[in-house]
């Protein structure tokens, strides 16, 4: 490239802007100057960001004189071309700016920005670094000062562009982002055995162990340095680091490790390894197909040679997990990467735990609890292995959350979703609001990659594709180990309230059948989809019921905290002695949630060792973990919980499901509310009877003879699914109809009222009857903001990219209003 070339370049900044932002090259910097590095420029009066370079051209802007870029941050590009075409399909597909994809693709790391926070690192020891006077003086200003934004910085050091300088100091583990403290995540470290520098000469060594040997005393030394080699030494006669329990396990004293470190001849350090517990050589073999899933793989295999997506529609039980492995072995054996998407990676510990059994260091796992190094260091690991020459197969399986899909792969043979009809894989709030599901399915086309989507209860839309023809559709009908479907009973709250056989929130039915369970020491799973002690409590004289000072709605009671609390806002306060309204004592706690239920249970089974699984007992890392494998290990009896217990669990010993309240789900308003209520119960029903022995399924409910009840107590699926599509044909809603929802939120009523019937207006000038709203939500005002929505429906057959054009033009049109340009208006395509 022509040092003296003028260049122009095109940035994408991580800003919500829909377009990319034109900055012209200093000529120094023209060999630098390639597509997908990142560059820091300036953006606005006097704030910096770090860009990506979507494209170079000698073409100067017409219209406005473009500021210069101030440094580039990479030697070589930090994501693929085929990455950003499908940053590119998002932003137009899900309307959201192309920035906001970027935010939601990079790590924290790779964005530093004036507005970034930082702080001095809680192991950095300045004596360890060699810094230069620029780096101490943001060291010395770190240690007067807790936190510094990079304008601070700039100031302090006298130069506007600091980004670069930042970059060396994380790297250094000098500082860290403010963000990395947010997420409460710490790196996990072992103590390792290291061979001392002079011991590395083999004739000192020898001399070492000659001498030890000679003594008795000696022997426990000359053991450790023994068991260090066969450990330790590579092909390439170097000596890695050995974990100290692995040392100790195989027979070596803590003293003579200790007596070793004094003499200098190994150190022990404290170094950073995987929270999975790899198993470096592979410990087991691919799981042996019954001839049920060797006739599904088979039919797998034959529509990914015809390159359609296929469903894999198994019962709970019935071994999808196996065949996942089978396919990925094949993909690995081609030397390709393997996506698996989970709905919620914290509670898949025991899939990780099988993958990693076979596949070993091959399988990575990735998620926003990863703090940013950690998560950079992943990104790094996978794009390296993306590379055609690279020799390392670490990470070539990525087992990951929604968020993977932005991972840099450049190699994706095999893309997994299970539990695809999970609403997990939808992006609520920041923008954009994707769907993981379907987007993989768009990033597998990119690479001609195979898609699995896996359920037993699978949407609606997909199972309808399937049936279309458009994705290829493979049963499992039957359990693997040919134990029959859980027997589900339903008891009838209203007939034992009326003869008086309830016992707080049981039937007797549901006692009798807990009673059994126990003695014969078998498990048992309570389901309740409501966390806390009561939803809300009432005056029985004026009906009052205390609500949150922030948002429309009632406060639930939590007993352990004793506080009333909303889950909207998180606003708490202290419970009430008496009425606010009338002065009366007569006070009702109404309803029930995960704690109340504890509480009954443990006056009903006082020997029984309950546990409960929620939010509010999941919230310190690793503490869910704890209480799944409490229960795994038999030291919980009864384990309460939200629909955290339908998802990712596998049982041996669990006899008895309860379901507390199936009405509370079927009350939704929502249109999916029965698809929803459908899949949770026959998931978490699922959970019982997993190995040798037939389990029981108690659904507790005042509608016996509701018919998804009904259909439920038959494992029903398809006759529900056909009842269901029936309905959404009549009423116009997916899979036969796109649904965009527009939601409008502003402090003030009247104005988010006037903005929305303004935008209602505009919206039926173009599309008449296909708009519904605007109206209010459920809770109408949350966190102080008052909130409308519409929804438009669009026939499938219409053309999308003209009807999005034309939301562009009328979004553009809203905001040019003065008074509606305070409303924020949020769009969500295709919202779960």
């Amino acid at each position: 490239m022509s040092e003296r070339l003028t260049l122009f370049v095109e940035v994408v900044l991580p800003i919500p802007m829909a377009k990319a932002f034109t900055y012209r090259v200093p000529f120094e910097l023209n060999d630098q100057i390639q597509r997908f590095v990142r560059v820091i420029v300036p953006f606005g009066k006097s704030k910096f960001y770090t860009g990506i370079i979507t494209s170079i051209s000698e073409t100067s802007p017409k219209d406005f004189q473009a500021k210069y870029i101030e440094f580039v941050l990479d030697d070589e590009p930090i994501i693929y071309p085929a990455q950003y075409s499908f940053w590119q399909w998002v932003a137009n597909y899900y309307l959201a700016p192309i920035g906001d994809v970027m935010n939601a693709a990079l790590p924290s790391y790779f964005k530093l920005a004036s507005e970034t926070k930082v702080i001095l690192h809680p192991d950095f020891e300045e004596k360890n670094v060699n810094l230069t006077d620029r780096e101490i003086l943001i060291v010395d200003a770190l240690s007067v000062q807790e936190e510094l934004n990079l304008s601070d910085i700039s100031q302090i050091c006298g130069v506007k562009t600091v980004q670069p300088i930042i970059k060396r100091l994380i790297d250094l583990k000098v500082i860290i982002t403010r963000e990395d403290l947010s997420e409460r995540f710490s790196e996990k470290k072992a103590s390792f055995i290291v061979l001392e520098e002079n011991y590395k000469d083999e004739n000192l060594l020898s001399n070492l162990l000659e001498e030890l040997s000679k003594k008795t005393k000696d022997a426990g030394k000359e053991k450790v340095i023994l068991t260090f080699l066969h450990l330790s030494q590579t092909n390439q006669n170097e000596f890695q680091p050995i974990d100290k329990k692995d040392l100790i396990r195989m027979g070596c004293s803590e003293s003579s490790i200790k007596s070793l470190v004094k003499l200098q001849v190994l150190r022990q350090e404290s170094l950073v390894i995987s929270r999975l517990n790899y198993i470096n050589e592979f410990s087991s073999e691919l799981p042996k197909l019954s001839e049920k899933q060797e006739v599904a793989l088979t039919q797998i295999i034959d529509f990914h040679s015809e390159n359609k997506t296929v469903l894999l529609d198994g019962v709970t039980g019935s071994g999808k997990t196996a065949l996942y492995m089978h396919l990925i072995a094949k993909t690995i054996k081609e030397k390709k990467q393997v996506l698996f998407l989970v709905p919620e990676i914290a509670l898949t510990t025991q899939l990780i735990d099988r993958l990693a059994a076979v596949f070993g260091k091959q399988v990575g796992v990735y998620h926003s609890r990863f703090n940013s190094n950690e998560r950079i260091e992943i990104w790094n690991k996978i794009k390296n292995n993306s590379s055609a020459d690279n020799k390392s197969t670490d990470y070539q399986i990525v087992v990951g959350a929604r968020s993977s899909i932005f991972l840099p792969f450049n190699n994706l043979g095999l893309v997994i979703v299970d539990e695809e009809h999970e609403s997990s894989f939808k992006q609520y709030e920041p923008s954009p609001r994707y769907n993981a599901r379907d987007m993989s399915m768009v990033l597998a086309q990119g690479f001609k990659a195979k898609v699995v989507l896996g359920s037993a209860t699978p949407s609606i839309e997909t199972v309808y594709k399937a049936k279309e023809g458009k994705f290829g559709h493979v049963y499992l009908t039957e359990r693997f180990s040919k134990v029959e479907m859980p027997e589900i009973f339903v008891a009838d709250l209203k007939k034992e309230k009326a003869s008086n056989q309830l016992n707080g929130s049981f039937s007797s039915f549901l006692i009798s059948e807990i009673k059994t369970a126990l003695s014969q020491n078998e498990q048992v799973i309570l389901f309740q989809n409501r966390r806390g002690y009561n939803p809300f409590w009432s005056c029985e004289v004026c009906q009052h019921s205390p609500n949150c000072v922030n948002c429309d709605t009632t406060l639930n009671y939590h007993k352990t905290k004793n506080v009333l609390l909303c889950h909207y806002c998180g606003y708490s306060t202290s419970p009430m002695g008496s009425c606010m309204e009338c002065g009366s004592n007569r006070l009702s706690m109404n309803g029930f949630g995960t704690e109340r239920i504890e509480d009954e249970l443990t006056l009903l089974f006082p020997d029984a060792r309950i546990g409960r699984m929620d939010q509010d007992t999941t919230r310190t890392k690793n503490s869910h973990q704890k209480i799944i494998n409490n229960f795994q290990d038999g030291n919980i009896d009864i384990l309460i919980g939200t629909q955290m217990v339908a998802k990712g669990l596998d049982f041996d010993n669990v006899r008895l499901v309860g379901i507390i309240d199936a009405d509370m789900l079927l009350k939704r308003t929502d249109f999916r509310a029965f698809e929803k209520a459908f899949q949770l119960m026959s998931q978490v029903a699922g959970r019982a009877g997993r190995r040798d022995k037939r389990g029981i399924v108690v659904v507790q409910t005042h509608q016996p003879d509701h018919w998804l009840i009904e259909r439920l107590i038959d494992h029903d699926y398809e006759r529900f699914v056909e009842f269901e599509t029936s309905e959404r044909r009549n009423y116009h809603y997916p899979p036969f109809y796109k649904l965009i929802r527009f939601t409008l939120k502003h402090p003030n009523r009247e104005k988010v009222e006037n903005g929305s019937q303004y935008f209602g207006q505009q919206l039926r000038s173009i599309f008449n009857e296909r708009v519904i709203g605007p109206e209010y939500p459920i809770i109408p005002r949350i966190n102080n903001q008052y909130i409308q929505e519409i929804i438009l429906k669009i026939e499938n057959e219409a053309p999308l990219k003209k009807v999005k054009e034309r939301l562009v033009e009328l979004t553009d049109q809203f905001y040019s209003v003065p008074d509606f340009k305070p409303i924020r208006l949020t769009i969500d395509v295709d919202p779960a």
